[in-house]
């Protein structure tokens, strides 16, 4: 669904932010049961416990297969599908074996990797586990294999242009896999544990895809199995009753697509899902208030307005810092978030090294922008923007655009606003023109590589942006092969100035991940990784 906006001043958008806000707290919730009370979205069981929980989704995933999507709603559905040969801790970011059975044997140069595998694990459908499918899960993602289509590929296995990445793939026996690189990578290890590109998929299931196209029965290793996805309604996965580790204690886990916030709300107080995803700000307090929990805690994001440096208006470095110079972030963060997000003063996270707070963002300065943009003839700008609720803002990007087109109008600047819902928008910020649009990022690993590498890919889905500046890419890939510690942070930290300095990016926020909980809902956690694990969760009839 596409949509127009036009412009109005930035100060009533202020004042209306504050107003819907307020008038948030009249919805009637009459009818819908609190959290002690809420219906239940799944039968109960002889034991006391209910059979089945629904967990609510703000757009359809794009796929199942983990080579095929770059969005969170695939992640958190197909990570209870598929596993990898690592993982990540239950609340952070170290790395442990899955469907390894250690750490890695690494050689002295760092290129060779042996990897001791699980025995007596079976996929979904009936395959075995081995080192050959491990090869053949990797292999149909490296050159020449990969398509336009596997936007992790690169991202997790490298590229041969680059001379980075994954060189070769080895069965050395059934139990024993090596993978040879062409560079020392530091953050592979923790590249396997990811829920995207890494998980290995059934070889039967992959085989019987068409060429060139996702899975459409996926079929993993993983504590649930596949059952039936209708588009743009839900997705049911049923318990694995063979899995190798510890049995799941919920049977059905249903994954409901709801897009629109308030909706979700009502289907959390109803009964009709038991775990809603993206809480907006504004209605966190409705949650309590009614009995049911808010998980909020800081994630691993972040949120930006991405400026396009290869086409329109936005090629001049100079008329991109006149534009930031524009805009409040500040005041923009506390009328959009409040509480539930901070200001982003640097690319990645505040607690993840080498983050500091003195990294020089562009400063609010409306005169002096004024006069660039004047100078510089730019009297109008192309903007689109999405409507749905993301993990690094639960408001969708529809605020965002409005109260930046308040801040341009006041500098002279026309912008002129189109959204699309999220699934559309994905397609869209890859074919459409634009001088500016949103985005945002969840970090997949807890690796500063894995954000500062965004501005140095060459796949348009993750840099929105376009830029490319081989001062740039010649700092990400040192920081690749660095090892940890100072000398690493410091490479991470010329990447966070040279974006500050060069603009291709708008740094906003950093987000809270806002969900709400049934409180009959047990041992739920949301990873800082944008995924949730439903193997040890369990909730009372």
């Amino acid at each position: 669904m596409e949509r127009k906006t036009s412009a109005f001043s930035r100060r009533t958008f202020v004042e209306l932010l504050g107003v819907s806000a307020a008038s948030f707290g009249l919805v009637s919730l009459a009818g819908c049961g609190g959290g002690g009370e809420g219906g239940s979205t799944g039968g109960g069981s002889a034991g006391g416990a209910a059979d089945s929980l629904t967990y609510s989704l703000t757009a359809d995933p794009r796929a199942l297969d983990p080579a095929f999507f770059d969005d969170g709603e695939s992640a958190v559905v197909a990570c209870n599908i598929h596993e990898g040969l690592y993982r990540f801790g239950e609340k952070d970011a170290t790395v442990e074996p899955c469907l390894a059975t250690e750490l890695p044997e690494i050689s002295d140069d760092g290129l060779v990797y042996t990897i001791k595998l699980r025995e007596g694990v079976k996929f979904h459908d009936g395959a075995e586990f081995n080192a050959e499918a491990v090869k053949k899960s990797i292999e149909r993602q490296l050159e020449p294999n990969r398509t336009s289509d596997m936007p992790y590929a690169s991202f997790v296995f490298g590229e041969e242009a680059a001379g980075n990445g994954v060189e070769s793939v080895e069965a050395v026996d059934a139990t024993t896999l090596k993978i040879t690189l062409r560079a020392a990578s530091t953050p592979f290890v923790k590249n396997l544990a990811m829920a995207l590109a890494s998980p290995i998929v059934s070889p039967t299931a992959a085989e019987a895809a068409t060429p060139g196209q996702p899975i459409q029965k996926p079929a993993g290793t993983g504590p649930y199995k596949f059952v039936d996805w209708t588009k743009g309604a839900s997705i049911t996965l049923v318990a694995n009753e063979e899995y190798w580790g510890d049995a799941p204690k919920i049977k059905n886990l249903v994954f409901k697509i709801i897009a629109e916030g308030n909706t979700r709300l009502t289907a959390l107080m109803n009964g009709e899902c038991d775990i809603i995803s993206s809480v907006d700000s504004a209605s966190a307090d409705q949650v309590t208030s009614n009995g049911f929990e808010l998980f909020a805690e800081d994630g691993m994001t972040i949120n930006y307005m991405a400026f396009n440096t290869e086409t329109g208006q936005c090629t001049d470095q100079e008329v991109r810092k006149a534009i930031a110079q524009a805009i409040n972030v500040e005041e923009m963060v506390k009328s959009i978030y409040g509480e539930y997000a901070t200001v982003a003063n640097s690319v990645m996270p505040t607690w993840m090294a080498p983050y500091t707070k003195d990294v020089k963002q562009t400063a609010y300065d409306p005169e002096a922008a004024k006069k660039t943009l004047a100078d510089k003839g730019i009297t109008s700008l192309t903007c689109i923007t999405y409507t749905t609720a993301r993990p690094y803002n639960q408001k969708g990007g529809s605020d965002l655009a409005r109260m930046i087109q308040g801040y341009l109008a006041e500098v002279g600047v026309d912008v002129s606003i189109t959204e699309y819902d999220w699934t559309t928008y994905k397609t869209k910020v890859q074919t459409d023109p634009y001088d500016i649009c949103f985005y945002g990022w969840t970090g997949d690993n807890g690796d500063p590589d894995n954000f500062m590498n965004l501005l140095a890919d060459t796949n348009w889905s993750m840099n929105v942006a376009h830029w490319q500046d081989e001062e740039y890419k010649a700092l990400v890939a040192e920081g690749l092969t660095a090892p940890d510690g100072d000398e690493r942070d410091a490479i991470y930290l010329k990447c966070e100035e040279m974006v500050a300095e060069k603009q291709p990016w708008l740094l906003i926020s950093h987000s809270k991940n806002l969900l709400g909980i049934n409180p009959k809902v047990k041992n739920f956690y949301y990873h800082p990784t944008g995924v949730a694990f439903f193997k040890g969760v369990s909730k009372e009839a």
